[in-house]
């Protein structure tokens, strides 16, 4: 497919996009995309953005969309990368340096922002981040291969991309990839009887970094290749890194010798991140992005935000959205009537018998207790938050939480939330063991 032809029809792709949008959202964010005609192929499409807010808003809400489109286009779907252009990202491809070349990526599709130094250390990842830091220092040397595991949008490819950029900033070969586009490239090589280019292409790289290979299951002909390529790369020193969604002994569908292989080197977890990470998370997204917030915004968004960090994306992008259409600043209220929507999604489901089990587990304060008349201090505290959150969470009315805890009337409801407010105002440790355990009540838990 020839460049101009190619160029052509990524702008005639993002025109058919903007007969599907809004013309305020097409002006503010899709106009600003310019299409790498270069580094892009049938199977691959590559959008620059001018800065990481336009990329992350378009990444979360259309590069499906696109990806839809293109196939419309050109009868094949490609795997659609939106990025931001720097120093170090060439205008152009290099130029082949022989009649029939390698087949290598013109560019490893790493982000460039996913760096060691935007990478926001807590307890739940400080291991996987140790790990990664020392790969990046001894490629080949030791763990080998790295193998990251963790639920979805805690930070698995943030850590194996930092590493990559680290290793090609250094000028090795890197090569990132998921197991989804492995699979395709050795069934379409398979297929067209190309495995010498196939083995080219994933044997001879000095880091090879490979996302979610737990779709790798029930797959035993790319296994088989799978197992070959690993051995090759490990037998040369060369850097293997995986990442999946859970350790590789728990991943169903997967040759024991791929196992056993995973865990010749290092195992390292990610944890969902705790209250005060998710804190950090956002006031350094908000640095790179260059959105300010104030410390109340910030708090309520961590306590609403679940497991998935990468969430924080699309609520900044959001807020900063609408923060310039209606010319508002990004107050407290603003956040909350703009996330109301997204908030209301996640406490759908919450009940008051999942608060009393929550609340019971983190002050060890029995169920049966809290709705009991007893008087104790530890008691009576539990049962202070636990009418307090119900009231804040769910849509229970005064009436019906003075029933389900026994009270005379809602008088005594309205009396303890009137008591907890006070204390919000003027116990900053109350104020913390509060937003914990509501960010435990309203987060998902994964696993």
């Amino acid at each position: 497919m020839g460049d101009y032809y190619y160029m052509n029809i990524g702008q005639s792709v993002l025109q058919m996009l903007k007969d599907e949008i809004s013309e305020i959202e097409y002006n503010r964010y899709i106009k600003q995309l310019q299409f790498a005609t270069e580094e892009s192929r049938s199977d691959f499409a590559l959008f620059f953005a001018p800065n990481p807010l336009v990329a992350n808003w378009i990444k979360t809400k259309y590069t499906d969309k696109i990806a839809h489109l293109f196939e419309i286009k050109t009868g094949t779907k490609p795997t659609v990368s939106v990025t931001i252009r720097t120093r170090n990202t060439p205008e152009t491809a290099a130029a082949a340096p022989t009649a029939a070349p390698i087949e290598k990526p013109k560019h490893s599709l790493l982000n460039p922002s996913h760096t060691f130094e935007n990478f926001v250390v807590g307890g739940s990842n400080q291991f996987a981040y140790a790990a990664a830091k020392s790969v990046s220092e001894k490629p080949g040397d030791i763990y080998n291969p790295l193998f990251i595991y963790g639920g979805v949008g805690l930070g698995k490819t943030h850590l194996m991309q930092a590493i990559g950029n680290v290793l090609q900033h250094q000028g090795k070969s890197v090569i990132y990839t998921s197991i989804e586009q492995f699979v395709n490239d050795f069934t379409r090589h398979l297929r067209n009887q190309t495995m010498d280019r196939f083995k080219d292409k994933y044997r001879k790289c000095d880091a090879l970094l490979i996302d979610d290979v737990q779709f790798l299951s029930n797959k035993n002909q790319t296994q088989e290749e799978f197992f070959h390529t690993f051995e090759t790369l490990r037998n040369e020193r060369k850097q293997i890194i995986l990442t999946a969604d859970k350790h590789p002994k728990q991943i169903a569908g997967l040759e024991e010798r791929l196992k056993s292989r995973f865990e010749w080197g290092l195992v390292a977890d990610i944890q969902p991140p705790e209250l005060e990470t998710k804190i950090a998370i956002i006031k350094k997204k908000c640095e790179i992005n260059r959105v300010s917030l104030t410390n109340d915004v910030i708090n309520y968004i961590a306590t609403i935000i679940s497991n998935n960090a990468r969430e924080i994306e699309g609520i900044l992008s959001k807020l900063h959205a609408y923060a310039q259409l209606m010319h508002m600043d990004i107050s407290i209220e603003f956040a909350k009537n703009v996330l109301r929507e997204q908030l209301q999604e996640q406490r759908d489901n919450i009940t008051i018998d999942y608060i009393m089990s929550t609340i019971s587990k983190e002050l060890n304060v029995k169920p049966s207790e809290i709705r009991s008349k007893n008087r104790s201090r530890n008691i009576v505290y539990a049962r202070r938050i636990a009418i307090y959150l119900a009231r804040e969470l769910t849509p229970m009315s005064m009436p019906q939480l003075a029933k389900y805890f026994g009270m005379k009337d809602h008088t005594a409801v309205s009396h303890t939330m009137k008591k907890i407010q006070e204390l919000l105002k003027n116990d900053e440790d109350f104020k913390v063991k509060i937003e914990e355990l509501t960010n435990k009540i309203t987060t998902p838990q994964i696993g």
